[in-house]
């Protein structure tokens, strides 16, 4: 069994598409949804959900009224302004921190554990999916990545399958760090703009950091030749070798409004250009 976290170091360069379409390639795997803070996998592999489960992120403060003498404390402590003129507490503003509870005199705050969202075992046209939703305003993704991604390697154990394929967060925060954690190597997805290229040297940074081994393939490469050239030259400075170019292509948003990986939409440059680099990332991978 192999893990291949697909990562990026900005929204929107096609990470997403990039790893769909290697959900329809590869045969024998489970593909997971790490990015929980704004999951979209579901919206191509159209899911049916087969389990589902609670994630409970944290803990929120609450106030017993009956308990309650109005003193103030908590309101002059709190620095996240989540207690209410009346004394209750707002489960969005509040940090869980605390500072209410052990310093309440009549001891009529308590936390408890605040519901965050959930995460769900699939099954799809392309196989197994683990994914999840967080609730809004809800925080600690970086847990709920080790969740989905832990079960989705037990999936993977379970049922025999040789691929852990994640679809990584954008940028180098803790969810990004979750998700490379136990990979075998890394797929960053490039596409030639400045910020594309500022974000790369990041999850490049990041890779070195974790001693991981990756590659990169540059994204929508035509629309900017000349910077791609550069990036490719400047990944391949950092140790991280561009396998592949993928060209701009209408069909893979025509393949999307289906519902549908570019692989699985007809011949088209993009996908030639996505069968070619599965081709090298599997030779690569071993």
């Amino acid at each position: 069994m192999r893990q291949l976290s697909i990562l990026s170091g900005k929204g929107g360069t096609g990470k997403t598409s990039v790893a769909a379409a290697f959900a329809a390639l590869i045969p024998s795997k489970v593909v997971v949804d790490c990015d929980v803070d704004a999951a979209d996998m579901h919206l191509i592999l159209d899911p049916r959900i087969e389990r589902r489960e609670a994630f409970v992120g944290g803990k929120a403060a609450v106030i017993d009224t009956g308990r309650c003498n109005g003193c103030g404390k908590c309101r002059e402590l709190c620095r996240f302004g989540a207690v209410r003129e009346d004394f209750s507490v707002d489960p969005i503003a509040c940090e869980g921190c605390g500072v209410c509870v052990w310093n309440c005199p009549e001891n009529a705050v308590a936390l408890v554990e605040d519901g965050s969202g959930e995460w769900y075992v699939s099954q799809t046209r392309c196989g197994p999916l683990v994914h999840a939703r967080l609730g809004p305003t809800q925080e600690n993704s970086g847990k709920l990545v080790t969740i989905v991604r832990n079960e989705a390697k037990k999936i993977a154990q379970e049922r025999g399958l040789e691929y852990v394929l994640v679809d990584g967060p954008p940028g180098i925060a803790c969810p990004a760090m979750a998700s490379l954690t136990g990979a075998d190597a890394a797929l960053i997805v490039m596409e030639p703009s400045l910020s594309g290229l500022h974000d790369f040297r990041r999850v490049a940074e990041l890779l070195a950091q974790f001693k991981q081994r990756g590659w990169a393939c540059i994204n929508k490469w035509d629309i900017n030749p000349d910077l791609s050239d550069r990036m490719e030259k400047e990944a391949g400075t950092m140790g991280i070798p561009v396998i592949g170019r993928i060209r701009y292509d209408a069909a893979v948003i025509k393949a999307q409004i289906k519902r549908l990986a570019v692989v699985e939409n007809g011949a088209s440059p993009a996908e030639s250009d996505m069968r070619a680099l599965w081709g090298r990332v599997q030779n690569e991978i071993g």
